[in-house]
């Protein structure tokens, strides 16, 4: 038997896509037999959603629906449409995702999209268009950051993705190299890598474990350009890996992922945190971030590229400029452990501590499907209509947990945990 079981180095191209899809339908949305799903890719992700699509009917799914999206018709808009179309958003579109979800639907993205799409292009329209889609999207996201569904996110490589990783290599090449590293974070170079990624799984479970049992109150940070205290959110709960979603179903929402993470208070965040990695957002990239904030609120930004965008950003709404997640990684992740840099949210988060604007995970609270938004509020909980994660974590910070009675226990040390 054991010369038909291929090892991971035998295994072509297609059939690590393959165990790639099977993963994600599998593990990361755990989708149910009769469900729906629907699913958001680009043109360039087709392989991989027309595998993903197989295994969720093969898993029983009754409808698959794609929605598919193209950077050369993005593009067009900058360069053709009126300019009071940048506060526009298919509100019918989001709508109706909504009511999907609402429905029954499982939700899984592929991301893979060129990091610098919009990088020359007019601020003020990136941001006017930003803030249509997010007031658009609000009824949808609100139910994936409650976890009222399942759902989950997985990456396919991209020619402009890759040529953004990899700008000194040809195409193919650069293509190739991203592809066995999306292979190698997710965990789909073992021999079995459902099975490892359970194994994984639970161990992002203890971590969390450990931390609620701790019940700190807040976590100061240190390194080189921050010096920063975070508390946290009353009655916060630490969670890692996968989630029972509000429908029943175990997922796990980020493919890879490497984070445990909880929701701060809205009102305790002091002091300056320097950004470790670029943030690219919505296909323009801001670099340098460096932020100052009192009683939770960003008082003063700067990027040294992107300084625009950063500050459309966080003038979406006034919870833009407070914290709705913090996310611990230790610095030795698959992710960091790979040395790249891949300009895309879903990995850089999983190599780097981070932190991340705007809307709060009210799942991150004892009982918090159960409140309302004021007594979210009155607990910490941050309400905005963004969600954006930037890294701060490097093999230089460290992070020491801080009691009720504010004593200060070391937690993380060079980015390592103690």
């Amino acid at each position: 038997m054991a010369d038909r079981v291929l090892v991971a180095t035998e295994r072509t191209h297609e059939q690590k896509l393959d165990q790639l899809a099977e993963v994600a339908v599998r593990v990361g949305l755990g989708l149910k037999s009769g469900q729906e799903l629907l699913m958001t890719a680009s043109v360039d992700a087709l392989p991989l959603a027309r595998r993903i699509t197989e295994h969720a009917y093969r898993a029983g799914a009754s409808l698959v629906t794609t929605l598919l999206n193209d950077d050369e018709a993005a593009l067009m808009r900058y360069r053709f449409a009126p300019d009071s179309s940048f506060d526009h958003a298919a509100k019918w579109l989001y709508d109706g995702m909504g009511a999907a979800f609402k429905s029954g639907a499982a939700r899984l993205a592929i991301t893979g999209a060129n990091p610098t799409l919009l990088s020359n292009e007019d601020p003020d329209k990136v941001g006017r268009a930003n803030r249509a889609v997010s007031k658009a999207y609000r009824p949808a996201l609100e139910l994936i950051t409650r976890h009222e569904i399942n759902w989950t996110i997985v990456a396919s490589a991209t020619p402009a993705w890759a040529a953004a990783m990899f700008p000194e290599d040809q195409p193919e090449v650069a293509l190739r190299k991203l592809w066995d590293a999306i292979f190698e974070t997710s965990r789909i170079n073992v021999q079995d890598p459902v099975n490892a990624w359970k194994a994984h799984d639970a161990g992002l479970h203890k971590r969390a474990a450990r931390l609620n049992e701790k019940r700190y109150a807040a976590l100061q940070y240190r390194s080189p350009g921050t010096d920063f205290r975070l508390g946290l959110a009353d009655d916060h709960l630490w969670m890692g890996g996968g989630t029972t979603a509000g429908n029943g179903l175990y997922c796990i929402p980020n493919l890879p992922t490497e984070e445990v993470f909880t929701t701060p208070h809205k009102d305790r965040a002091e002091g300056t945190i320097t950004a470790t990695k670029p943030l690219s957002h919505q296909g323009t990239m801001i670099e340098g971030i460096q932020v100052r904030f009192e009683k939770g609120r960003i008082v003063d930004a700067r990027a040294t590229r992107g300084q625009e965008v950063l500050q459309k950003l966080i003038d979406t709404d006034e919870g833009a400029r407070r914290l709705g997640e913090v996310a611990l990684v230790p610095h030795s992740s698959p992710i960091a452990h790979s040395g790249l840099v891949f300009l895309n949210t879903l990995f850089d988060e999983n190599a780097a501590s981070h932190i991340a604007l705007g809307q709060a995970y009210t799942s991150c609270l004892r009982d918090g499907d159960k409140l309302t938004p004021e007594e979210l509020a009155a607990k910490g909980a941050n309400d905005s209509l963004i969600h954006v994660d930037w890294m701060i974590g490097s093999g230089k910070l460290d992070i020491d947990g801080i009691t009720a009675s504010n004593q200060a226990e070391p937690l993380m040390r060079q980015g390592e945990w103690v």
